[in-house]
């Protein structure tokens, strides 16, 4: 095959959910409420975990991170969605695409990788609480997730950049909402099978290694927690765990479905409907999973509604 043509894709055209305009434009309302939503909630808990001081522990520094992280999340597909249900040609230039595939790919591997940290927090808070302030101070906490951030960002250069190299000499249409490696692959001119293996070996050794340590750290838990004789006890041990046990089959549900094997044979439809999932609704019921089962956030957070409440009527 002549693949002279190399450069001559300089855009993509996303075509996101395929529909009439009146349902594109309701659909614009929808997520935009959506998104705005989840900032609001998702910046709700990083600002109640930083005024309130009874909030200055590992456990809710780790939170904040992850409201933040999420919002970080949303912030790489949503906008260009939003953006795509308005216009009329829907193109994002070769470079903004693999940015995007790129910030996508890293901030969703920083989530993997803070998901067990929190997990491995929850059990040195319940298996080994009398160590508990030693081994996670506040220093070590920080330490550890920003070698979560920096690892991630780490992870997705290399194969970025080997996909950048193959030839997209036309069609440059991908049935997505989002620059995803599957569709991407799909339009090279030369079949890449070897990347596509890549990939998803990659993907799968982050979201196995990273599952497989949470639930050790949960079995761990899950021990501790029925020897302890008190049943109070153990629902405030349940309490603590329960909203991150939700979030964690959450995302790693759909992220399985997506990415552990290759992309090539899923239906464009279902890719869609998972990456929808995961990284646009869980982001939205985050916050309400861990303000609904956390005593001290439901406080924090009225907390800042009532000093709304007067800063507004002042």
């Amino acid at each position: 095959m002549n693949v002279s043509g190399v450069n001559m894709v300089t855009e993509f055209i996303l075509l996101s959910f395929p529909c009439s305009r009146e349902v594109q434009v309701l659909l614009f309302v929808l997520f935009s409420v959506s998104y705005i939503l989840t900032l609001m909630g998702n910046g709700a808990i990083v600002f109640a975990v930083k005024l309130d001081h009874r909030l200055h522990t590992p456990m809710y520094t780790l939170l904040a991170n992850f409201s933040f992280l999420e919002m970080c999340y949303i912030n790489t597909t949503v906008p260009n969605m939003l953006r795509n249900f308005l216009s009329e040609t829907k193109t994002i230039s070769f470079t903004a695409c693999f940015l995007q595939f790129y910030f996508f790919f890293s901030v969703g591997t920083t989530e993997t990788f803070l998901l067990p940290l929190m997990a491995f927090d929850r059990y040195l808070a319940i298996c080994r609480p009398l160590h508990y302030p030693t081994i996670m101070s506040s220093h070590l906490c920080m330490n550890l997730v920003g070698l979560c951030w920096v690892t991630a960002f780490l992870c997705y250069p290399v194969p970025v950049y080997f996909i950048t190299q193959l030839p997209f000499c036309g069609p440059n249409t991908i049935d997505h909402f989002v620059c995803d490696p599957g569709p991407l692959l799909a339009l090279s001119c030369t079949p890449a099978p070897g990347i596509e293996l890549s990939c998803s070996i990659l993907s799968s050794l982050i979201i196995f290694i990273t599952f497989f340590f949470i639930l050790g750290s949960y079995t761990l838990v899950l021990r501790a927690v029925l020897r302890v004789p008190s049943a109070s006890g153990r629902r405030k041990a349940f309490s603590t765990c329960g909203s991150h046990l939700v979030v964690v089959s959450l995302f790693y549900g759909t992220l399985m479905v997506m990415y552990i094997s290759p992309t090539s044979g899923k239906p464009a439809g279902i890719q869609k409907i998972v990456t929808l999932f995961y990284s646009s609704l869980t982001p939205l019921v985050n916050p309400l999973i861990y303000s609904l089962q956390n005593k001290d956030m439901k406080a924090a957070l009225r907390k800042i509604q009532k000093c709304t409440k007067i800063s507004q009527s002042e």
